[in-house]
C-alpha cells in the first residue's frame, strides 16, 4: 500500500498534468490516511482555485494556514482573496506580513494590490516600494506604481517608473504608450508626441479605414510628416468626439502644408466643421466607394502634433476658440430657450461611460447650485444620463432637442457658462471660446496637465478637481462660491 507522501505526489504529478479531478482524488485519498495534512488542503486550494471555485479553495487554504503558516499558503490564500474581490481580508494579514516574511516579494505585492483596489494609494506605493526593493526587476510592480504616481500627482515619478519599465520591456507597445501620456502629462511632448503613436486607438482607425480603402488607406500612403505641399491628405476620425473637436485645432495648419484637406469625422460632428471650416476642402459625410476616393496619403487625426513636429507651447494651438456655430440656428434657440435677463449656464454630469466611469457625475449633485437666485439652468445631457434630468428643479431641458454637435454649438452659444464633467462638452465650449468650468475626477486625464492652475487647451476653460477620490461634492461647493461671488 502506498504512503501518504507516494499518494500526494501521485496526486501532485496528475495536477501539474492538468489532470484536476484525478488529482483530487489522490488528494482526498492521502487526507483518509492523514487527515490534517497542511500541504494537501493548499493543494485543494490551489486546485479548487484553478476550477474556479473561489469559496472551497478559501475554506482549503484557510485550514492549511491554521495548521502551518507560511508564506506559501499565504501566497495562495492572497490569490484566492484577489479573485474573490477579499481585498480587507489580505489586508488583515499586513502585520503578520511585515513580522514573519519581511522579504516576500510576492506578499508585499499582493498586499499593494489590495490598498490600490481599496484606492488607499499612499499605502498601495508604500508596498509596491517594499517589494521592488525585493526584486527591483519586476515590470508589473514598476507598472502599477508609476499608474498610482500618475493617480496620485506625482507625474515625474510617475515617468521615472515607466523609464524602468521601457529598460525591463523595450519593445512592449503597452509600455511605450503609457510613458507617452505620463510624459505629456507633464508637458514634455517633444517626446511623449512620439510614443503616443503607440496608442491602440491609433492602430485600429487606420485598420478600418485600410479595410475601406485597401488601395489607397495602405500602410505604405501613410504619412510620416514628409513634404505634402502638392499632395492630398486624407485625415479621418479616432477615440472619442471630446478628442476629435481636440485635435481639429491642428486641420489649418495642416491645410497651409498640403495641396488638398479631406477630413472624415463621426456623423454627428459634420454639421460643427461644416460652419466651422478650419481649412477643409472636402467633408466626408458618410461612405464613399475607393472609387470615388482620391487621396495620396493619410493619418488618423490624433497623430497630426506628432507628424507636424509641434512641441512645447506649439501644441496648444488656437485656445483662444476656433470654432463657430451657424447664426441663424443660434438665434433660433435663442429665441425658443434663451429668452431672458438671468444669467444662463449650461450643465452636464455624463459623458461615454465605456472607457471610464470615475468621469460621471450624479445629476442631483448640481442641487446645490440651481438654488442660486437670478440664474436659468439649462441640462444640455444627451442620451445616456438624459432620464436623470427630471430628479432636478429648476432646470429646462435642451439636451432632448439636441442630435448632433451642430445645434449643440448653436445652443450653447446662448449661454453665459457652462459646468460639465470631462466629456465632449468642456472640448465644444472651449473650442468655441464659451466660459466653461470643468469638473475633473481624482484620477485626471493626461491632457489636463499636473498643474491645473490653468487649462492650456483652452483659455476659456478652468479646471476643478476633486479633492478626495468620488468626492464631487466638494467641488460643487467650491464652484458653488466662486458662483456667488460673481453673480453679486
Amino acid at each position: 500500500m502506498p504512503t501518504v507522501n507516494e499518494i500526494i505526489n501521485i496526486g501532485f504529478s496528475l495536477h501539474q498534468d492538468g489532470k484536476l479531478e484525478e488529482a483530487e482524488n489522490a488528494y482526498q485519498e492521502a487526507l483518509k490516511l492523514g487527515s490534517e495534512n497542511a500541504e494537501v488542503f493548499n493543494l485543494m486550494g490551489v486546485l479548487k482555485l484553478q476550477q474556479n471555485d473561489v469559496e472551497h479553495a478559501l475554506e482549503w487554504v484557510t485550514k492549511a494556514i491554521k495548521i502551518h503558516p507560511c508564506e506559501y499558503f499565504y501566497e495562495t490564500y492572497f490569490q484566492t482573496c484577489i479573485r474573490a474581490g477579499m481585498y480587507r481580508e489580505i489586508i488583515d494579514c499586513e502585520n503578520t506580513v511585515n513580522k514573519t516574511y519581511p522579504k516576500s516579494f510576492s506578499l508585499f505585492f499582493n498586499l499593494a494590490l489590495a490598498f490600490k483596489n481599496l484606492k488607499q494609494n499612499r499605502k498601495a506605493i508604500e508596498y509596491y516600494d517594499k517589494a521592488l526593493k525585493i526584486n527591483p526587476a519586476s515590470y508589473q510592480a514598476w507598472f502599477n506604481l508609476a499608474h498610482l504616481y500618475s493617480v496620485e500627482g506625482e507625474c515625474k515619478n510617475a515617468v521615472s517608473a515607466l523609464k524602468i519599465c521601457k529598460k525591463l520591456k523595450p519593445d512592449d507597445n503597452d509600455t511605450d504608450y503609457f510613458l507617452s501620456i505620463a510624459l505629456m502629462r507633464i508637458k514634455d511632448y517633444k517626446h511623449g508626441l512620439k510614443l503616443f503613436e503607440n496608442r491602440m486607438c491609433r492602430e485600429t482607425a487606420v485598420a478600418l479605414q485600410n479595410k475601406t480603402y485597401p488601395n489607397l488607406a495602405s500602410p505604405e500612403r501613410l504619412w510620416h510628416g514628409e513634404n505634402i505641399k502638392d499632395k492630398t491628405i486624407f485625415v479621418y476620425f479616432e477615440a472619442g468626439f471630446g478628442d476629435v473637436i481636440m485635435f481639429s485645432r491642428y486641420l489649418p495648419i495642416l491645410k497651409r502644408k498640403c495641396k488638398k484637406l479631406v477630413f472624415y469625422p463621426q456623423k454627428p460632428l459634420i454639421p460643427l466643421f461644416q460652419e466651422s471650416g478650419l481649412g477643409i476642402d472636402e467633408l466626408i459625410e458618410g461612405f464613399i466607394p475607393e472609387s470615388h476616393m482620391d487621396f495620396d496619403v493619410h493619418t488618423p487625426i490624433l497623430s497630426l502634433p506628432y507628424l507636424l513636429g509641434l512641441s512645447g507651447d506649439k501644441v496648444f494651438a488656437y485656445s483662444e476658440g476656433y470654432l463657430s456655430s451657424n447664426e441663424r440656428l443660434t438665434q433660433e434657440y435663442k429665441e425658443k430657450y434663451f429668452n431672458t435677463d438671468k444669467y444662463k449656464i449650461a450643465i452636464k454630469w455624463r459623458g461615454n461611460t465605456y472607457y471610464d466611469k470615475d468621469r460621471v457625475i450624479p445629476a442631483q449633485a448640481f442641487s446645490p447650485l440651481l438654488e442660486l437666485d437670478g440664474v436659468q439652468f439649462y441640462s444640455f445631457q444627451t442620451f445616456e444620463g438624459s432620464e436623470e434630468t427630471e430628479k432636478l428643479h429648476n432646470i429646462i431641458d435642451i439636451g432632448s432637442d439636441l442630435i448632433d454637435f451642430g445645434q449643440t454649438a448653436a445652443a450653447l452659444n446662448n449661454v453665459d457658462l457652462v459646468i460639465c464633467n470631462d466629456t465632449s462638452l468642456v472640448h465644444l465650449a472651449g473650442g468655441l471660446g464659451i466660459p466653461c468650468l470643468a469638473m475633473l475626477p481624482w484620477e485626471v486625464n493626461w491632457r489636463w496637465h499636473d498643474n491645473l492652475d490653468k487649462c492650456d487647451w483652452y483659455d476659456s476653460v478652468k479646471l476643478y478637481r476633486q479633492k478626495t477620490d468620488g468626492d464631487w461634492n466638494g467641488v460643487i461647493s467650491e464652484i458653488k462660491g466662486e458662483l456667488e461671488k460673481l453673480l453679486s
